[in-house]
């Protein structure tokens, strides 16, 4: 068996003129590759997208409203702790399960709408993690009442313009870079006052906000969070190394097989230089700085990027939506209420919030101006629906106690939300001499009203309207419920908020 090679081309090749010679090697012999390795990386995108398209479609979600407990006086460290607990859901899946069945990470999300005035903590979660995700809710807020419920967003048009309804929208970004820390509740604490007024609540402009809507308003807050690994940690060393100076170590690339090819190339053009021109380098300054000539931000921000990597991390992504009806709608109030609660949280030599508007916030101008609002209000409003974080910009990395910080419970000593929901009663043990009966655990008794599925209002106390979509319906189960009007869940609302409260019959009077 004989094999020949043919080199005759390559010789050639070492004959012609130098420009040719490049010509060939990089439009000729190799030009397809970049064209190949564009198509190969496509094709892959195209694949995964399919195939998780196909592994979503079999997922199930519920949405849990969380009532806040009575006399909450519980620090935001109680939800970093939950927010620790829930990283336990983190497991990515193997290559199999990647590229075959479509499994990627399920995020959760963490809300808070406001309805009319009326104020309700909600928590999305695959259904598979509704035990878990109650289990450590209530380790941290015993008192707290958790029930499943519809979900609000299906009562609001999915596309714009419409007819009555308008709606304000935005994904909210980092000001700097991700490994940069915002500021936390810790910093909100102060010295002056008394010892219950040490810390100022971040969630009470948020709460006063919310609180102030009036009929036909409404204000959504969306907190997007998937449970991420430890990748986040090189960005983060990398920063440190750039903001003091020290070199970035050489990249292994010249060892792969595609880095040798291109090494080998360059050789062979350098040979082939009929030139034989030399290119000196300059001799690059050392920039490394030690830490007592460093300037004071610079070590603030690095002090801050170590703190931050200390704690678990989420990958994020921020959604807020005003909707109103066109009558009563009010961007001064909603619009600007919101960026202000996110604005707080701003340290400016560090990382901030402001609203995405390049790419994903409802406002444009110059060209097409109104076809393009449009566009984006369809956008955002099915993102948010869809409760999804590929919408827009990547998401970005909090850890745990920055995530605390945005999204809590309010402390009652500070916020003052009288339409907030809120557990009916503390619940306590019985004793253990209490003789039992027949046990009744678990009865619709047990429920707030607006979350029994047998409940109905008093068809005296309700004037006759036409019935829309039901807001915060209570189901626990797949059956549909009536529906009620929004009207009707208000006033019920305001009906039951009176009651709470109220001094017992019993009790003697001077």
């Amino acid at each position: 068996m004989e094999i020949t090679l043919y080199l005759a081309q390559y010789a050639e090749l070492l004959d012609l003129p130098f420009g040719q010679v490049i010509y060939r090697l990089f439009f000729w012999y190799f030009g397809w590759m970049p064209f190949a390795f564009v198509f190969l990386w496509l094709a892959r995108e195209l694949w995964l997208d399919w195939r998780s398209s196909l592994w979503s479609a079999k997922q199930s979600y519920l949405l849990l409203a969380i009532d806040v407990p009575n006399n909450n006086a519980q620090s935001p460290k109680s939800v970093e702790n939950f927010f620790s607990y829930l990283h336990a859901a983190q497991s990515g899946p193997n290559l199999m399960e990647k590229w075959w069945e479509g499994k990627y990470q399920q995020s959760f999300s963490f809300e808070i709408v406001s309805i009319e005035g009326y104020i309700q903590f909600l928590i999305r979660v695959p259904s598979g993690f509704k035990d878990f995700v109650m289990t450590g809710l209530y380790a941290q807020y015993p008192d707290a009442e958790i029930s499943v419920v519809n979900d609000y967003v299906d009562a609001a048009p999915d596309r714009y313009p419409d007819l009555d309804k308008d709606l304000w929208g935005s994904d909210f970004l980092l000001t700097g870079p991700q490994a940069m820390p915002i500021k936390v509740y810790k910093e909100f604490e102060h010295m002056l006052g008394a010892p219950e007024m040490t810390y100022r609540d971040t969630m009470a402009s948020l709460m006063d906000v919310m609180s102030s809507l009036g009929p036909g308003e409404q204000l959504w807050y969306q907190i997007i969070a998937t449970p991420t690994g430890f990748d986040w940690l090189k960005d983060s060393a990398a920063t440190i190394d750039k903001l003091a100076g020290i070199k970035k170590k050489a990249s292994p690339f010249s060892k792969t097989l595609f880095g040798k090819i291109l090494v080998g190339i360059g050789k062979l053009a350098e040979s082939l230089n009929p030139w034989n021109v030399t290119i000196k380098k300059a001799p690059e300054k050392d920039k490394e700085v030690s830490w007592m000539n460093m300037h004071p931000k610079t070590k603030r921000q690095i002090d801050a990027i170590q703190m931050k990597a200390t704690k678990i991390g989420y990958s994020i992504k921020i959604r807020a939506i005003y909707l109103a009806d066109k009558n009563v709608m009010n961007r001064a109030k909603g619009v600007s209420g919101f960026v202000g609660y996110m604005k707080q949280f701003a340290a400016l030599d560090l990382n901030g919030f402001m609203p995405d508007g390049k790419s994903t916030a409802t406002s444009t101008a110059y060209f097409r101006a109104a076809p393009r609002v449009n566009k984006r209000k369809n956008r955002i409003i099915s993102s948010y629906k869809n409760r999804s974080s590929s919408v827009g910009k990547a998401p970005y990395v909090l850890n745990v106690e920055e995530l605390a910080t945005i999204w809590h419970f309010p402390i009652d000593a500070v916020v003052k939300a009288p339409l907030l929901q809120r557990a009916s009663s503390r619940k306590v043990e019985a004793p253990m001499s209490l003789p039992f009966g027949s046990s009744n655990s678990g009865s619709s008794s047990d429920l707030e009203p607006i979350f029994d599925p047998n409940y109905h209002l008093p068809e005296s106390s309700i004037p006759a309207q036409p019935a829309s979509a039901s807001v915060l319906a209570v189901s626990d189960t797949k059956a549909p419920l009536p529906a009620k009007s929004n009207s009707d869940f208000i006033k019920f609302l305001e009906q039951e908020n009176s009651d709470k409260g109220a001094a017992p019959a019993n009790l003697p009077f001077v």
